[in-house]
């Protein structure tokens, strides 16, 4: 079970967390019920925080990491869960409903084109960088609705956020 055993810790931290507010880090986790959940609930926070639900993944790796986590199985569940996360952001950008897309990730049909240049410059190695925040699922999204080579998307994806988080591991651990 979760407990907030070293917030101190956490508060002294916080300003190293310069893109997440308190209510990110604490509020959410709590009301969501994922601290309950351990391990399972970092999974399920890494994946919503890939797809339809704005908020930072990476400050609940921290909470996780300075309350005594594991830190390598921190790494890789979190790592996972927005790997998928991502994947599943792909897949409804390959679908091509542009409603859901301007509906759930408020992306309009005009940004996803406008990646087509981007994706003509640089091809899939675009989705190393879908963990950046606000143009990170923009990427996704694009690569999906152009269509872009699965398996190249996929590994370059789980690298860039594999890098991601296994940076984030060693600052908080």
């Amino acid at each position: 079970m979760f407990e907030y055993k070293n917030l101190s810790k956490i508060r002294k931290h916080q300003s190293q967390l310069l893109f997440f507010s308190k209510f990110d880090i604490i509020y959410f986790w709590t009301l969501m019920g994922l601290e309950e959940l351990g391990y399972l609930g970092l999974f399920i926070a890494g994946f919503l925080a890939a797809t339809v639900i704005p908020f930072s993944s990476e400050s609940l790796l921290t909470i996780a990491l300075l309350n005594g986590f594991d830190p390598f199985l921190c790494l890789i569940i979190i790592t996972s869960g927005n790997w998928l996360g991502s994947l599943t952001t792909y897949g409804i950008g390959y679908i091509g409903n542009v409603n859901w897309i301007e509906k759930y990730f408020k992306i309009s049909r005009e940004k996803i084109e406008k990646m087509k240049s981007y994706l003509d410059k640089y091809g899939t190695l675009l989705a190393l960088f879908v963990w950046v925040p606000i143009i990170g699922d923009a990427f996704a999204l694009a690569l999906g609705y152009f269509k872009v080579n699965f398996t190249l998307t996929a590994i370059f994806m789980l690298i860039g956020k594999f890098l991601r988080y296994l940076l984030l591991t060693f600052l908080f651990n």
